[in-house]
């Protein structure tokens, strides 16, 4: 008997709830054009997918999953990892209002913390507890230290 590939809800991907969210702040700018920001919010774009970059090779160089839909194989505490214990959702953030400062700077006002809200419930929490179950103490010592966001 083979293995049948992994079907994944794509809901349960963080990339798609930024997609969504990107998606209505876009909406928000064509139905409520207002004057933009596209400078700043370019260059908290680049800034997001930078500290994605520098999670996912710290994880990367740690032998820790990036899918976030798998269980942790390794609890990461350097690098960016010492500022924010979740980091990449931290550059999905950055990029969603720098998204939002582009198209419909208003829109950052309920979108960003709604993004933050629902990825802490559907995604932070889980991902925390598998942490806290894999290694406890370290876990316990990282969290004292360490914002979940920032």
């Amino acid at each position: 008997m083979t293995d049948l590939p992994r079907r994944i809800d794509p809901l349960s991907w963080p990339p798609s709830w930024l997609g969504l969210f990107a998606l209505a702040a876009w909406i928000a700018g064509r139905l409520w054009p207002m004057a933009t920001w596209p400078r700043a919010g370019g260059a908290l774009v680049l800034l997001g997918l930078a500290l994605m970059a520098a999670a996912a090779l710290t994880m990367m160089r740690a032998g820790a999953t990036v899918d976030p839909t798998r269980e942790p194989t390794a609890l990461v505490t350097h690098g960016v990892f010492r500022w924010s214990r979740n980091p990449i959702y931290l550059a999905d953030a950055v990029i969603l209002l720098g998204l939002c400062l582009i198209w419909q700077p208003l829109a950052a006002l309920v979108l960003v913390p709604g993004f933050v809200l629902a990825i802490t419930r559907r995604f932070i929490r889980r991902e925390e507890a598998w942490l806290r179950a894999r290694d406890p103490a370290g876990f316990a010592r990282w969290a004292a230290r360490t914002r979940r966001w920032l």
